[in-house]
């Protein structure tokens, strides 16, 4: 069992504004993806836009989660893991992170073949 403390701050507060975004975005699309965007230093680079890909569900709650006005708030468990991941991958290009409920669930990162 890991005890290691975690990196990645609880609060949306506490983070980088490019992580906030991230969040931001993440919690508007509520189902979706995000696609294409870099990883340096451990941070998303939003800087061209990545793209946007929205799941909708016929007679579904489609609209942003509705914590999204939230100012502050506590990161969620997958949050932080995915924002691990980011700083251990250091740089990187991200292909895609798929959100549910307003949350990273799968990602997918490319790496330089050695």
């Amino acid at each position: 069992m890991n005890n290691k403390p975690s990196h990645v701050k609880s609060y949306k507060s506490c983070v980088s504004i490019p992580k906030q975004k991230l969040i931001e975005s993440m919690q508007r699309i509520n189902f979706g993806r995000i696609e294409e965007f870099i990883i340096r230093d451990g941070e998303p680079v939003l800087d061209p836009p990545p793209r946007i890909i929205l799941s909708r569900k016929v007679g579904g709650e489609n609209g942003a989660r509705p914590e999204s006005n939230a100012t502050d708030f506590e990161l969620k468990k997958d949050v932080r893991e995915l924002f691990e991941q980011f700083e251990a991958i250091g740089n990187g290009k991200v292909r895609m992170v798929t959100i549910k409920h307003g949350l990273p669930f799968t990602y997918e990162i490319e790496e330089s073949a050695n």
